[in-house]
């Protein structure tokens, strides 16, 4: 009985699992306002009905989707940490960037054009949950302008991420990826030139 019950629990994390992924990966191609659950569910490939048993309405799913690239951005922070200097972290973060050219064109970026189209909204509660989601790329990003003992490590993370901004919505609006080419070098030209603090 414990061993079917632990089965059932594994099969139904494991939906939850998929349909959070293909609700990240759906409302970034088609936008969260026309993206529905049976979207959703074709992509997870769950019958529609059961998606009500993990998420009761479409604005659960937006915030699973949230916390989908809250997690993988996780996933990439704390592979970039196993490297032992800061500058080359922040060089593999661009690096990273730029390997999702042909996505920036076509969608943008998934937590950047998402923040965007909710902050349009009247409600005011999934749009600070895209602002969480920056806000954890800027963290990491200061800490490691922190680790090199630049002044102004804030400042510098702003300049990055905002860069990285502009980039995929420029991309995106020319339907041209070697804009995140082109201007990736140019970052990762600017990190190497940033001289590093005492210390």
């Amino acid at each position: 009985m414990t061993d079917l019950k632990g089965a059932r629990g594994r099969a139904a994390s494991a939906k939850r699992r998929r349909l959070t992924a293909a609700a990240a990966r759906v409302v970034h191609q088609q936008g969260a306002e026309r993206t529905t659950i049976a979207d959703i569910a074709r992509a997870a490939d769950v019958p529609v009905g059961n998606v009500y048993y993990y998420f009761k309405t479409k604005d659960e799913l937006v915030a699973a989707a949230l916390s989908e690239h809250a997690h993988q951005l996780e996933l990439l922070t704390a592979e970039l940490d196993q490297l032992p200097d800061p500058r080359e972290r922040l060089t593999r973060l661009v690096e990273a960037w730029v390997s999702q050219r042909d996505v920036a064109a076509r969608y943008g970026c998934p937590t950047g054009t998402l923040a965007a189209e909710l902050d349009k909204r009247d409600d005011g509660g999934l749009d600070a949950e895209a602002g969480r989601v920056i806000r954890l790329l800027l963290n990491w990003v200061e800490r490691q302008f922190g680790e090199l003992g630049l002044p102004d490590p804030p400042g510098l993370a702003l300049t990055l991420v905002g860069a990285y901004q502009g980039m995929s919505l420029l991309a995106n609006a020319l339907r041209d990826p070697e804009v995140m080419t082109s201007q990736g070098s140019r970052l990762i030209a600017w990190l190497n030139a940033l001289r590093d603090g005492p210390g």
